[in-house]
């Protein structure tokens, strides 16, 4: 019991420090959050969920399969770049149209929907970067035990759904405050601007390690 204790104790240790790391779900949540914050949970929600999925996966040997079948991970790797490449044209494209600023309180099936593809959004921006899932894949060979108990196999997705999930609704709740908002309205050419380009950077990165067969 104290071995599943401190191996669960480790893993949420390094997710959390993970999580916490500049990249592009920060990105994607920050600037969702401020148009709207419960769009923004819905993101947070959505990394939350990219996360599980990363978690099921490397539990289920998805290291094992990269290593097996290397072109595999250069494959969404790829993927994953150009995925973010498309999304940092996207925001540099719209950063001088002003954002629709959305009442929480609105509640119509419309907003329900929206909220619903700011979900998916955000777990597709979540899972579009396979480095992710092989950072899971090598922080459990760390810490698990050679036999993974089924209590411990049950608790590490829902840990890391929680600490994904709460650590990117703490980034939507603060910035859907009102002084950061007002901060990004001021500049949100610039802010945007930078972000898309941040983000594009990384989608190339990403395709031109993947073509390079790193």
């Amino acid at each position: 019991m104290m071995d599943t204790t401190l191996s669960l104790l480790g893993i949420a240790g390094a997710m959390a420090v993970g999580a916490m790391s500049p990249g592009p779900s920060f990105v994607m949540v920050a600037r969702t959050a401020v148009a709207s914050r419960s769009d923004g949970l819905a993101a947070a929600l959505g990394m939350g969920a990219g996360g599980l999925a990363f978690s099921i996966a490397a539990l289920a040997g998805l290291q094992a399969a990269f290593l097996a079948v290397p072109g595999l991970y250069l494959a969404i790797k790829g993927l994953g770049g150009a995925y973010l490449i498309y999304l940092g044209f996207r925001i540099w494209r719209g950063a001088r149209q002003p954002l629709a600023m959305t009442p929480d309180t609105e509640a119509s099936p419309r907003k329900q929907g929206r909220s619903g593809r700011t979900f998916l959004l955000g777990l597709a921006t979540q899972v579009s970067n396979p480095k992710t899932a092989v950072v899971y894949a090598s922080i459990f060979a760390a810490f698990l035990p050679r036999e993974v108990p089924l209590v411990l196999a049950l608790a590490v997705p829902a840990v890391i759904f929680c600490i994904e999930t709460g650590w990117y609704a703490i980034v939507a709740l603060a910035l859907s405050s009102a002084a950061p908002r007002a901060a990004y309205l001021r500049y949100k050419t610039w802010i945007d601007r930078a972000a898309g380009g941040v983000m594009g950077l990384l989608g190339l990165r990403l395709v031109w390690s993947a073509a390079r067969g790193a």
